[in-house]
């Protein structure tokens, strides 16, 4: 039995915490899939009327996670501290896609559509309500559990080491079920699993009371997963070759290498840089999957991202504030991948650029404060905040000789389907300006902002429906917008 001497000790002696989340989430993503539905309708030849009626896209997500977790850490002044805890996530969620086209399964019966695709609408519908040539229901069951720790021993006063790890157990199951004339009828139930150790060690050493130099190895690991079954009815014969013998995906891992400083002067300047080289075995990689009108991922060997990132701040006064921050990254493919054809699969060769990943981005903000004396005292401020992005590419097969030429194939309304459409899928660099002004009394506040001041339309990423056999479009951020934020408190 524990005298109150003891659990006085004890109490000191570390800090536990608990803690506890539930996170509830409707998702809806509403879009014109009138192009789409049109592409498969001209290449099953039903029709002109069939091929122009309106159809929506609709993607809906309902998910609900509860999470726990459990850190103990220690408190005491001593040369040694350490950390532990272990953490469980449950999540349920249901992903589901509809293709509501009023119409269309009267055009479908009146002409029922052409080799590899679906029988009648009666036969096919399974899942899918009417007049929906294609709908699916995905629910997923992923539990995750984990157990964490870290232990620092401070060598002396300016030298201290770190080690720790994290063990992992994933495991994830998934029903997929497909419908509707569009789709090949699929109720299959996939599983993944995986369970592992991920290591990290850390060595800083504070130089002087301004400057910490850190140096850091850890790694990384993602869940791999199973692909969706392919719409083969969709895909075109030489598609289905290439794209047909992707099935599962594995984990991929990451080792990556750090060093960097933190350093303060005493004039109000901050400067933090790092440098890095991140060595990724089974990259997980993404394409779209030409005419199937799906997406697949797949595992590359090799990759890796290297580069250097730092912020510099300053405040020159108490009412003035400025920081500069940037990074410059070279991230590349370090082996190759083959489809069943002998071919590089999409862009994925040794040297090429890896997709989404700017080699250059630079954010530069600066504000000035300062008091206001008419309507009972307070305090203003005027920001501002440019942010530039260097060119990127939407997937790894952007990058390959032609290929912005898209070429439907499908004759429709006068066209031959021969005529070629060519774009520069390489994304032009953007610099987007933000604006603010405020005010702010005892009880109340205003706000003034403008964001992209010099409405700027960057072109984000690009989007390919069927391989280019359909939509052909860009995806952009916001315009300039222009608002006024007001808060009270009572």
């Amino acid at each position: 039995m524990l005298s109150d001497l003891d659990v006085e000790a004890c109490s000191n002696s570390f800090d536990p915490s608990f803690g506890c989340s539930v996170l509830e989430r409707d998702i809806l993503v509403s879009r014109d899939a009138s192009a789409l539905t049109g592409s498969v309708s001209i290449d099953v030849e039903l029709g002109d009327a069939a091929a122009l009626l309106p159809s929506n896209l609709r993607d809906t997500t309902d998910m609900s996670q509860t999470t726990f977790e459990l850190r103990a850490s220690s408190n005491s002044d001593g040369a040694w501290q350490w950390l532990v805890g272990a953490f469980n996530s449950s999540v349920d969620r249901e992903y589901a896609q509809l293709l509501p086209t009023p119409g269309y399964d009267a055009a479908w019966d009146a002409d029922p559509g052409g080799e590899g695709l679906c029988c009648s609408v009666d036969a096919a519908n399974g899942i899918a309500p009417p007049d929906s040539p294609f709908a699916s229901s995905l629910p997923y069951q992923i539990d995750q559990t984990a157990i964490f720790g870290e232990v620092s021993y401070d060598l002396n006063d300016d030298f201290t080491l770190t080690a720790g790890g994290r063990w992992y157990d994933f495991d994830e199951t998934r029903r997929i079920q497909f419908g509707g004339v569009f789709a090949s009828a699929t109720d299959q139930i996939d599983s993944t699993a995986s369970d592992g150790f991920t290591p990290r060690v850390l060595a800083s050493w504070s130089m002087s009371d301004n400057v910490t130099f850190n140096a850091q190895a850890s790694q990384g690991f993602r869940l791999g997963g199973v692909n969706d079954p392919l719409n083969a009815g969709l895909c075109t014969a030489e598609d289905l070759i290439v794209f047909g013998g992707f099935q599962s995906y594995g984990d991929e891992t990451v080792w990556n290498y750090e060093a960097g400083i933190k350093s303060t002067y005493s004039n109000g300047v901050t400067f933090n840089a790092a440098v890095f080289y991140a060595d990724m075995q089974d990259l997980q990689v993404t394409l779209d999957a030409g005419s199937c009108s799906s997406r697949i991922s797949f595992n590359v060997a090799d990759a890796h991202s290297s580069g250097v990132e730092f912020e510099l701040g300053t405040n020159p006064s108490e009412a003035w504030q400025f920081s500069l921050a940037g990074s410059f990254l070279s991230s590349e493919f370090d082996s190759t991948v083959l489809d069943s054809t002998g071919a590089i699969l999409g862009g994925v060769a040794e040297g090429n650029r890896l997709a989404s990943v700017p080699e250059v981005q630079l954010a530069a903000t600066g504000s000035y404060d300062f008091p206001v004396s008419w309507g009972g005292g307070s305090d203003g401020y005027v920001s501002a905040t440019i942010h530039y992005v260097g060119d990127r590419i939407t997937q790894p097969s952007d990058q390959n000789p032609g290929a912005g030429t898209f070429s439907s194939g499908l004759a429709f309304g006068g066209a031959t389907g021969n005529e070629v459409t060519e774009l520069d899928l390489l994304l032009d660099p953007y610099t987007i300006i933000n604006i603010s002004a405020g005010l702010a009394f005892d009880t109340w506040s205003a706000t003034l902002y403008v964001h992209n001041v010099g409405d700027e339309n960057a072109n984000t990423s690009f989007d390919r429906e069927r391989g280019g056999r359909a939509r052909l479009s860009y995806r952009t951020n916001k315009p300039r917008t222009i608002g006024v934020v007001l808060r009270k408190s009572f």
